[in-house]
C-alpha cells in the first residue's frame, strides 16, 4: 500500500477495481435472472448492505472505496434484475424454457 501511495496511484487502483467489479455484476444480473428471475433480489440487497458496512468500517480508503463500488453495484443490480426481465420479455435476451417431467426423466 506504500507504494500506491508514494506513486499517487490511489485513483488508479479505485478506478481499475470499479472496473473489474462493475464488469462482474453485468453477467451475475443477466445469470441471475435466467436461472432464478427477479426472486434472487434480496440476495443482491444482503451484499450491497455487507459492503455498506465494510466500506464504513475500513480504514483503507482503497478497500473502503472498492466496498463502497461493490455495495452500490449490488444496489444497481436489484434495479438491473428487473430491467433484465423486461428484456426478456422483449425477446432481446433468451428466456429459460422450463423442462417438463418426461424431459427430467429422459436424461
Amino acid at each position: 500500500m506504500e507504494f500506491i501511495e508514494v506513486f499517487h496511484l490511489t485513483g488508479l487502483v479505485i478506478g481499475t477495481g470499479t472496473f473489474f467489479i462493475i464488469g462482474i455484476f453485468h453477467p451475475l444480473v443477466i445469470k441471475g435472472e435466467y436461472y432464478f428471475g427477479v426472486k434472487c433480489w434480496w440476495v443482491f440487497l444482503f451484499f450491497s448492505i455487507g459492503g455498506i458496512i465494510l466500506s464504513l468500517t475500513v480504514r483503507n480508503v482503497i478497500l473502503s472505496s472498492l466496498c463502497g463500488v461493490f455495495a452500490f453495484s449490488a444496489l444497481w443490480g436489484i434495479n438491473e434484475l428487473f430491467c433484465q426481465r423486461k428484456r426478456v420479455e422483449k425477446g432481446w435476451f433468451p428466456k429459460r424454457e422450463k423442462k417438463s417431467r418426461t424431459e427430467k426423466n429422459k436424461n
